[in-house]
């Protein structure tokens, strides 16, 4: 569809993330791609029969409505690029500004509404909030969630491994190598995809990815992966 000049498509060509694309009519050059929602998958279950496709958009007073297979609909802010889905409940931040967000099961189990819950506050700084990967090489889909940490305000990461609902902090008081114990400065994060991995800043061994990897990153600045080594996540430098 075309609104103000911009053409916003969803190419439902990745049955694990559904995104929409923002693209310039009359340049036709894309201007930016945003994560609307992404499907947990099942790896003891067929995973085409798990996907999840947007079905139709439409904007309504500057906001773009996206709106999925399953019925629910999810709104975008065009100026600020927030995601909220406007059939669920309200979940309110410290300060008491009330947001919707569609919340993993995972992470409500482990810090929403569990034995985190009093520590960390899940946190909506970064499109997408959370990401699914097998991030340990175990076979099982594992959740990494942006947290705050109640007591301080750093930001961080919270990887909640498959099916046990174990949780490694990274970040949000808890250091990780130039990344530091506040994740604040990080404005993008993606999967890094299982495989080979480029030469890093200053490193003179390239990791072996056991799983796959986030990359996380500040604009215009450096980037980095953070890996599970066999052991524990450990952070390898992409860039001064």
């Amino acid at each position: 569809m075309i609104y103000e000049g911009v053409g916003y498509v969803a190419p439902n060509d990745d049955g694990r993330r559904a995104y929409i694309e923002a693209w310039d009519i009359q340049t036709n050059k894309k201007l930016w791609d945003l994560t609307v929602f992404t499907n947990r998958i099942d790896p003891k279950l067929e995973e085409d029969v798990q996907w999840v496709f947007i079905d139709k958009l439409r904007v309504q007073d500057g906001t773009l409505m996206v709106a999925s297979e399953h019925g629910k609909t999810y709104q975008i802010d065009l100026k600020t690029k927030a995601v909220t889905q406007s059939d669920l409940a309200g979940s309110s931040e410290p300060d008491g500004a009330a947001q919707l967000h569609d919340i993993p099961e995972a992470v409500k189990r482990a810090i929403t509404n569990g034995p985190l819950a009093k520590e960390y506050n899940v946190s909506f700084h970064v499109n997408p909030f959370y990401l699914h990967g097998d991030f340990n090489g175990d076979g099982k889909i594992d959740v990494a969630v942006l947290v705050k940490q109640r007591s301080t305000g750093k930001l961080g990461i919270a990887i909640i491994h498959g099916e046990m609902d174990k949780v490694t902090i990274l970040g949000a008081g808890v250091g990780l190598g130039n990344g530091g114990d506040d994740f604040e400065w990080m404005d993008s994060w993606q999967v890094y995809s299982k495989g080979r991995v480029a030469r890093g800043a200053g490193e003179t061994a390239v990791p072996r990815l056991h799983g796959e990897a986030l990359l996380v990153g500040k604009s215009e600045a450096a980037s980095a992966l953070i890996y599970w080594n066999g052991k524990r996540y450990v952070w390898f430098q992409q860039g001064d």
